[in-house]
């Protein structure tokens, strides 16, 4: 799933969204609708928008709340560190600093912004994890 460390991506950030967006899907159908409402922090209208296909809305807490549904998985939190660590440890492989990034995206954000959300210090959306995830991933060697 999302947090865990990448070496290979999609050819672009919609297909790489949609692989995330039918597990997203897949974890609140096999649970339930009732049992996600009752184990996340999300309100019933957002997971049945997951539910319904929709995941462009939710921030990359609200995905990892989901995830942490599935047995075996750990906190949302936990979800939430592996997977920004796994950005930056990333672009340390990728040698790419935060200009070489917002460079690439192909969504409106400047490299302050980047850095901000991919070190937790502002909240990101999962639309944006995405971008970034497949900007860096992509960078790769």
């Amino acid at each position: 799933m999302f947090h865990e460390q990448r070496t290979t991506v999609p050819d672009s950030p919609a297909q790489l969204r949609e692989e995330y967006r039918s597990e997203l899907t897949a974890t609140v159908d096999d649970h339930g609708l009732e049992t996600a409402v009752d184990e996340t922090g999300l309100d019933r209208s957002t997971l049945e928008g997951v539910l319904d296909g929709d995941a462009s809305d939710i921030s990359l807490e609200e995905a990892a709340e989901i995830l942490a549904l599935e047995e075996g998985i750990r906190d949302a939190e936990t979800v939430v560190t592996m997977a920004t660590e796994n950005l930056l440890m990333g672009m340390s492989t990728a040698v790419m600093d935060v200009d070489a990034v917002e460079s690439e995206l192909e969504i409106e954000m400047d490299a302050k912004e980047a850095q901000q959300k991919i070190e937790r210090r502002a909240s990101m959306s999962f639309e944006e994890y995405v971008h970034l995830q497949h900007v860096i991933v992509g960078n790769m060697p």
